[in-house]
């Protein structure tokens, strides 16, 4: 058993490709990272960390890291690996801000890392992972969907913020910088009701799919359905445009999100923890 590195996104998705299709739903997170890591490269801003670990030529684990965001790792085959990821992180990282992975792995490797380097962790979310292959009709609401433009830069800022304290409490990644990005891309779409009134976004890309990201309606939009209908009629937008499948992450601590996505056709495919080390 060996863990291989990879400075090229190019050749470290050749390689895990078809391991992480093998369960594309659980790993759209992944493949979504590693396409923007090929296509958009100046979204990050230090060399990622991709790494695979083998036996006898056979991928058991698929491991990458876009900094300053955890780790992320796939379903394992062999836990063996775990150990031996740990240990090959630890060279290039004294520490990390956390691991994001299916459960049973990300259990594993944070019992790991905690006896490697003594950071000690906790349970930050727990996440579960959907799939979507044809949208549910909903209930009519007010309004419509419109892609954000640069008229939208500081609500998108703001809201961007308020996300990310909401759902992580804290900012992980720059917000100016994340602005520049979605609206470059053409990402970001925002339910408009005489004014703007929920956002979704539209997140890493993989061979038959597409995740929807970042749902978020401030607190004195909610409750009228503008998250189920931005969310609703995005997904209609990425399968028109020839994807088979939508994903998404719902927080498991957040009951009326999971609901929602449910009422529109989105089918839960596993779970998966995210903890932050300390």
């Amino acid at each position: 058993m060996k863990v291989y590195r990879f400075q090229n996104a190019t050749e470290f998705y050749a390689r895990v490709k078809d391991y992480l299709l093998n369960q594309e739903a659980m790993h759209n997170l992944l493949l979504g990272i590693s396409h923007t890591l090929i296509e958009n490269p100046e979204r990050f801003e230090e060399k990622p960390y991709l790494s695979t670990v083998e036996v006898n030529g056979d991928i058991v684990a698929v491991a990458m890291r876009t900094s300053p965001r955890p780790l992320l790792l796939s379903e394992i085959k062999d836990f063996q690996a775990v150990e031996l990821l740990a240990q090959d992180l630890s060279i290039s990282y004294p520490s990390l801000p956390g691991v994001n992975a299916p459960t049973d792995e990300a259990q594993a490797f944070t019992l790991a890392w905690h006896s490697l380097t003594g950071q000690s962790y906790q349970l930050k979310v727990a996440l579960r992972t959907f799939k979507l292959e044809k949208v549910k009709p909903i209930s009519q609401v007010t309004g419509y969907l419109r892609l954000a433009t640069e008229d939208d830069r500081e609500l998108l800022k703001n809201w961007h913020e308020a996300f990310s304290l909401e759902a992580l409490g804290e900012i992980e990644l720059d917000a100016e910088r994340w602005v520049q990005g979605v609206l470059r891309q053409g990402t970001a779409y925002l339910w408009q009701d005489e004014v703007a009134v929920s956002i979704a976004c539209h997140g890493g890309t993989t061979p038959n799919g597409a995740r929807v990201g970042m749902v978020y309606t401030p607190p004195e939009h909610r409750r009228r359905g503008y998250a189920s209908a931005s969310v609703a009629a995005l997904s209609q937008t990425l399968l028109d445009r020839g994807n088979r499948f939508c994903f998404l992450f719902t927080d498991l601590a957040n009951p009326t999100s999971n609901h929602i996505y449910q009422e529109i056709g989105y089918q839960p495919v596993g779970d998966w923890h995210n903890y932050s080390f300390v």
